[in-house]
């Protein structure tokens, strides 16, 4: 017997992931060998309750480093007519990714990378369930400054998530911790848009998997304390082969250009109460204006040192909140960039 973890998105602002477990006696690792399965859609605001059922079509396999005799399966929503449901934005960028191909002669071969933040917590409905884990021992913690790279609360935790990702097969390339007491970063890819996108939400359902074994909850809100602290972002790092070929960097500089006439459509995909966070303070941009430079984090798009050296490379949008869908981000850029 072989239990397979059906995961997808939910209907939710912001977007939340959804699971469900289904015992199976044969099992390959391929998706389409996964059975097809559904969910009732009234629960996840993704139907009525008159007509509640929702497909789930398995799109990646993951091998469960939380339980050995478990699969993750990543699956996109559909509806039962075989259409993609409203909330199905990985099937959004797939289309976007073909468009972008077939419009421009040439695969446009784009990388995706996303910095992950987030914030741990007691565990809901415990004592101090709102101040963020490690707080609890001072009245205010010492102001932030010490805590990035260095001695933060919940290494454990990390490492474990790390770990994971690593046995589940997660393009996890680093992690550290963050500017705020009890807030850390993990980075995925960089990569396909469309693999990272899923590594990322696997990713972040592994955290909470993780936290609610130690009492812990994870925090993807932008701002969740207010105050002199930093907030917490998904800094998504992009290009193109373009971009990271030999004099690239004129494609960079045209891909910010773009960027900055379409500042207030991306600002509206790229997550719920971003407003708390970029206020053009702690190492941001202010929501109401759009600015690039290189080595600059007070900017909307950043371009790293070693890009403008090299003349080549990528850039990496400062502005999406760390509860965006990656999906959402990656097809706004394509549509931005490359159309």
């Amino acid at each position: 017997m072989h239990k397979l973890e059906y995961l997808w998105l939910d209907g939710c602002t912001p977007t939340q992931i959804r699971s469900k477990t289904k015992v199976v006696k044969d099992f390959g690792r391929e998706g389409e060998q996964v059975p097809v399965w559904g969910f009732d859609g009234s629960s996840t605001q993704q139907a009525e309750g008159s007509d509640s059922d929702c497909v789930l079509k398995p799109v990646r396999v993951y091998p469960n480093p939380l339980d050995r005799d478990s699969s993750i399966v990543l699956c996109e929503v559909w509806n039962v007519d075989d259409t993609p449901h409203l909330t199905n934005t990985r099937r959004l960028l797939e289309e976007t990714v073909a468009d972008c191909d077939h419009d421009n002669n040439w695969p446009m071969d784009e990388w995706v990378g996303f910095e992950q933040e987030y914030t741990l917590f007691p565990k809901y409905g415990q004592k101090n369930d709102e101040i963020p884990f490690g707080w609890v021992d001072y009245e205010e913690p010492p102001p932030q400054g010490d805590y990035y790279c260095g001695r933060n609360a919940g290494e454990d935790i990390m490492k474990k998530h790390m770990n994971a990702c690593i046995q589940a097969g997660i393009s996890i390339c680093g992690t550290n911790a963050e500017v705020m007491l009890g807030q850390w970063e993990y980075q995925i890819g960089a990569g396909g848009s469309i693999h990272m996108s899923d590594d990322l939400w696997v990713a972040r359902w592994l955290m909470e998997r993780i936290c609610e074994h130690h009492d812990l909850s994870v925090s993807l809100h932008p701002k969740p304390i207010k105050g002199d602290w930093n907030g917490a972002g998904c800094h998504t790092n992009f290009s193109t082969k373009k971009m990271r070929e030999e004099g690239g960097y004129r494609y960079i500089i045209n891909a910010c250009e773009k960027l900055s006439h379409k500042h207030q459509e991306h600002i509206e995909v790229y997550g719920e109460d971003n407003d708390q966070r970029l206020t053009g303070l702690h190492e941001t941009c202010s929501i109401t204006e759009f600015r690039f430079g290189v080595s600059d984090r007070g900017a909307s798009i950043r371009i790293p040192w070693q890009v403008e050296k090299e003349s080549k490379g990528y850039l990496e949008d400062r502005r999406p909140s760390s509860n965006c869908d990656p999906y959402v981000v990656s097809q706004k850029l394509i549509q931005t960039i490359c159309q």
